[in-house]
This record gives C-alpha cells, sequence and structure tokens, in this order.
C-alpha cells in the first residue's frame, strides 16, 4: 500500500456531498435558508446542488429509504459570521463542540435529522 496520505492518492478534482431527504420542497426550503443562496443548478427533479467553493458542492436528494442519516462538516475560514449570517435568516444551530484548543463545530439539523456541521480550526 502507498505511503501517501491523501485517498485516491491526492488525485481528487471534485467532490460532491450528499444528503438524502424525504420531502423535497421543505428540504429546498431550509437548506436555501441554511445556505442564504438558491441552489447553483437542479440536475433533475429530486436534486438541488449548491456550490460552496470551487469543485466542491453539497446537494440534496430524495430518498426516503435513507434520509436522516447524512453527516457532513463544512470547514470556515470566519464560523462566528457565518453563524450570525444564519441566525439572521432564522435558523439556530442545535450543538456544538470543541473537540481541541481553537477548534469549533456547530451542527444544523434539517428536517429530516440529517446533520450539517460548521466548523473553524486553527490555522497553520
Amino acid at each position: 500500500m502507498a505511503t501517501d496520505k491523501k485517498a485516491l492518492g491526492g488525485r481528487g478534482t471534485d467532490l460532491f456531498a450528499g444528503i438524502p431527504v424525504n420531502d423535497f420542497k421543505s428540504s429546498l426550503e431550509w437548506y436555501q435558508q441554511l445556505f442564504g443562496a438558491p441552489p447553483s443548478f437542479f440536475p433533475n427533479d429530486r436534486e438541488a446542488v449548491w456550490e460552496i467553493a470551487q469543485n466542491r458542492w453539497v446537494y440534496i436528494i430524495v430518498q426516503p429509504d435513507r434520509a436522516g442519516g447524512s453527516v457532513q462538516t463544512i470547514m470556515l475560514d470566519d464560523l462566528e459570521a457565518q453563524i450570525e449570517q444564519i441566525a439572521e435568516r432564522g435558523i439556530r444551530f442545535s450543538k456544538e463542540e470543541t473537540p481541541a484548543e481553537n477548534v469549533r463545530k456547530v451542527m444544523y439539523y434539517d428536517p429530516d435529522g440529517n446533520e450539517l456541521g460548521l466548523g473553524r480550526a486553527p490555522s497553520e
């Protein structure tokens, strides 16, 4: 096995992180409120995709049999500002953890119970 610590040898170019949901309309509204923007695009009538950074997307997909078990974490350069902006849009985080010094994560839960965490880690 290779000693490179990057998965797939560091050759990944894009990332799509999927979140299975029950109800497209209510989930679409919730994620638009959380992200503060409409989806970047709709691949079809059961998916909505948000670009969170270049070549990095989060999407919801109607899959009722899998809804509610997703865990995603997005690391941010200004976590506190994002928390404040999201609160101004009417959503407050449900849980918070500080797993290490200068590391903070807050968790939001969508209507199905999927966890979307926002985090901050110390810069190197």
